[in-house]
């Protein structure tokens, strides 16, 4: 079965453009296009997308408001978000709104359809540069919490909370097994809860969310174990 793929950009070459990398792979299929992000929260119960390659500057809905009302409605659709912009704040943004993976737009076309079948494989993506960025901003300070707690935390058990902890701390599942003595199915399936109860697709949303609680502090070290 081909990867189905939603191409939302407001310029009409950038979107052909996309749709002629995307359509040479026998694997994948562009089922649509967007010029906007209304647009794109239209077609997407059409279209039944698995991967939305979202632009994030565009006129009247932008990139990150339609993913953020993807993430709401529940839409199993995965979004790959490219952009030409640089700037930390959109990076922030899109990973905050829901977005799986961030690329930008001067990566080259076997990066991009090797991004779609991460993200459509369930695996969160960013680009090195992006991953790099994000991490000094945890460690700078850089990234400010949201000013309304976030209730999600509350429905988390004290165990979830201590993998949740370690995840966003950066360690692995093997890891966190030997941190806290427990075995790694043990640990896979905690995570599985914990991205089930806060509504979060991957562990990079887990780790935002974990930074934003306050439950990590920029430039601490793993926890011992628990």
């Amino acid at each position: 079965m081909s990867i189905r793929v939603l191409v939302v950009d407001d310029q009409a070459v950038v979107r052909a453009g996309f749709t002629a990398i995307i359509n040479g792979e026998p694997d994948l299929e562009v089922v649509g296009q967007a010029g906007d992000g209304a647009e794109a929260l239209r077609a997407v119960p059409r279209c039944r997308p698995d991967v939305v390659l979202m632009d994030i500057r565009m006129p009247g809905v932008d990139g990150l408001a339609a993913s953020r009302e993807l993430a709401a409605t529940g839409s199993p659709a995965r979004v790959l978000v490219l952009t030409t912009f640089h700037r930390d704040e959109y990076v922030f943004g899109a990973l905050r709104a829901g977005a799986s993976g961030f690329l930008l737009k001067d990566c080259d076309p076997q990066e991009l359809v090797d991004a779609i079948r991460t993200v459509a494989g369930g695996e969160a993506l960013l680009a090195p540069a992006v991953t790099r960025r994000l991490i000094d901003a945890f460690v700078t300070g850089a990234i400010s919490p949201p000013s309304v707690p976030d209730g999600r935390l509350e429905a988390l058990t004290p165990r979830e909370r201590d993998v949740l902890v370690r995840m966003a701390s950066g360690l692995s599942n093997p890891e966190i097994s030997a941190a806290l003595g427990i075995g790694t199915a043990t640990v896979k399936t905690h995570v599985n809860a914990i991205l089930g109860k806060l509504r979060l697709r991957d562990r990079v949303q887990a780790t935002i969310f974990a930074y934003d609680a306050g439950l990590v502090r920029p430039g601490a070290a793993p926890p011992p174990g628990g």
